[in-house]
């Protein structure tokens, strides 16, 4: 396979040096815009909204915006969307849709359809070739491109809804695997369509150490989990022991660096990483320049997706992360450097001006470079102290270094009593750190709240006043991933939620205290 090792590295360098356009991101926005108008014009929406006028008006972008109000995936599905459970095309896209995706439902208990067509399954195909450029930016020897590459994720043997498949997006990807890169590919086909996402763990467990792993993909808690098994199963100190030529993991759904510091007990050397914007929608941005010198994901501009921005604050969203009535959303050319923004995308799967719930910010105008700052309703601010997801991940982060604790996944929640506010946290450890996290709590919550006030003014500010309870309890990692199984959110593209609210929270409150009462 060396050969072909070669060919491989040498074709990524070819199509990084090729892959940069010469016409301005807003330009080539337009002509997104353009074409994903124009293909659709002939559907039931297209005829609805008179997407043949909008195109003709000489003002596309003003008139696209002006006729089309934003949708919530409830507005979306509701009337639209669903039509599809019917066996009925031609709806919002101007083809069969053969395939549906699972959202990860880190914001509802409900996991959402997204429709998934043939020309987002080929976009999708694109970028991540175009994510593998970034493996030319690192002075890799050619011999690591002949080894394998790990993608960690849903079953490729996706359910049919009597019209449609449906399942992961990742197993989506999975099962489309173009057969130039099977040699490379693992698990391979037999364990991909395993269903039972334990079931899948332990095979590729079994299987590892016939494996010769040089990158591996997925979201961060499941591969911790992954490297875990692994190095108990071997009975060896590090995930290299298996796996020598490990150097780069391609991540993910969350933010990484709170998870940094067990990735560095579970490896011999410090591994590379690169990020990807992949959600259920599409593939909306991937890392496109060495580590060193990046400040964030490039937006994928040109590859099936027109992108607007609603500036995210309050005079834009209440404090439930609705978006208020009447906002106007902005174009690509008007957006601002290290300004939160909630994303809103037209994708060639069908979706118009829809609020995917992520919220972004740039960190380079002349590279097009984003960051994800969190979800829309992944915050908590129930007396104006703006809790963001950037806040926990950072003070998750630092209390981890301070304390020298390896935590796990963690979440919080807000408490009102009678005008009386607070946060209760729940943090996660392995069993062998869990008695000696457990008689630390007073310093480490004492901590936390020094962290999230020296990151978060508003923040300190309302812990002299309304904000008056800050409660926090450890529980075991174990006891994490057993409620992700019973609310059935098991599997590669399925995260353990930073914030609770409404149904989760309740859920998570009773399970827990039924837990500490066995």
């Amino acid at each position: 396979m060396a050969l072909l090792g070669s060919l491989f590295k040498r074709t990524l360098e070819l199509g990084k040096s090729l892959q940069f356009g010469i016409l301005k991101p807003s330009i080539q926005q337009k002509l997104v815009l353009f074409r994903l108008l124009r293909k659709a014009r002939q559907t039931e929406i297209g005829k609805y909204y008179g997407f043949s006028s909008i195109l003709d008006s000489g003002q596309m972008q003003d008139e696209f915006s002006r006729r089309i109000p934003i949708h919530d995936y409830n507005m979306m599905h509701d009337r639209w969307w669903k039509s599809y459970d019917e066996g009925r095309s031609n709806i919002t896209w101007p083809s069969k849709i053969k395939y549906f995706a699972l959202s990860s439902g880190t914001s509802e208990a409900t996991s959402k359809y997204i429709p998934v067509s043939g020309d987002m399954i080929k976009a999708m195909r694109r970028t991540s070739i175009k994510q593998m450029y970034a493996l030319t930016l690192y002075d890799f020897p050619t011999n690591l491109f002949d080894k394998g590459i790990l993608m960690l994720g849903g079953s490729a043997d996706l359910k049919f809804s009597g019209h449609y498949f449906y399942g992961d997006l990742s197993g989506i990807n999975t099962s489309k695997v173009p057969l130039w890169f099977n040699p490379f590919f693992k698990p391979g086909e037999e364990i991909i369509r395993i269903r039972d996402w334990n079931e899948k763990i332990e095979q590729i467990v079994l299987q590892a150490s016939l494996w010769d792993i040089w990158v591996v993909t997925g979201i961060p808690a499941w591969m911790q989990l992954l490297f875990q098994r692994i190095i108990e199963h071997y009975q060896v100190k590090s995930i290299h022991d298996i796996w020598p030529n490990l150097t780069v993991f391609a991540y993910g759904g969350v933010a990484i660096d709170p998870y940094l510091p067990a990735f560095e007990n579970l490896c011999r050397r410090p591994l590379i990483y690169i990020e990807t914007y992949l959600a259920s929608e599409g593939f909306i941005a991937y890392d496109a320049r060495h580590k060193d010198l990046k400040k964030g994901m490039r937006l994928n501009l040109n590859n099936g997706i027109y992108y607007e921005f609603i500036p995210f604050d309050e005079q834009h969203f209440d404090e439930d992360g609705q978006m208020l009535p009447e906002v106007q959303a902005i174009g690509l050319d008007r957006v601002e450097l290290h300004r939160d923004y909630a994303l809103i995308i037209t994708t060639c799967s069908g979706a118009w001006r829809y609020l995917i719930g992520d919220t972004i910010r740039f960190e380079s105008l002349e590279h097009m470079e984003i960051r994800i700052t969190g979800r829309t309703n992944h915050f908590l601010s129930l007396c104006g102290e703006h809790l963001s997801l950037e806040n926990i991940n950072e003070g998750l982060l630092q209390l981890s270094l301070w304390s020298g604790i390896t935590l796990g996944e963690c979440t919080v929640m807000g408490l009102s009593d009678g005008g009386v506010y607070g946060h209760r946290w729940y943090l996660s450890v392995d069993e062998s750190a869990l008695e000696s996290a457990q008689s630390r709590i007073i310093e480490l919550a004492q901590k936390l709240n020094q962290i999230l006030q020296e990151i978060n003014d508003d923040y300190a500010v309302e812990r002299q006043h309304a904000l008056q309870q800050m409660e926090l309890e450890i529980v075991p990692t174990s006891l994490t991933l057993e409620w992700m199984t019973f609310m059935g959110k098991v599997g590669g593209q399925h995260k353990f939620p930073r914030v609770l609210k409404g149904a989760y929270a309740k859920s998570w409150i009773e399970f827990v205290a039924a837990k500490q009462s066995c």
